[in-house]
């Protein structure tokens, strides 16, 4: 899921969800942070990453998708 940093005010479901929704959810959290959480049990905790962090998780997700 590619994400504008400070677009996301509400958790927001990645666009690869299995049918069942089970997946994980982001939403922006302040000025350079992501939070992220289990969307089968968002009450089991949230992770946070810098921006910066996140972006480059994205990148070599992306890039090891291509092999």
């Amino acid at each position: 899921m590619l994400m504008k940093h400070g677009k996301l005010t509400e958790w927001t479901k990645s666009s690869y969800s299995a049918v069942n929704g089970d997946c994980v959810e982001i939403k922006t959290a302040g000025h350079d942070a992501v939070a992220v959480r289990d969307s089968k049990d968002p009450r089991t905790g949230v992770l946070g990453f810098t921006a910066n962090t996140w972006s480059a998780f994205l990148s070599n997700i992306s890039q090891n998708s291509l092999h």
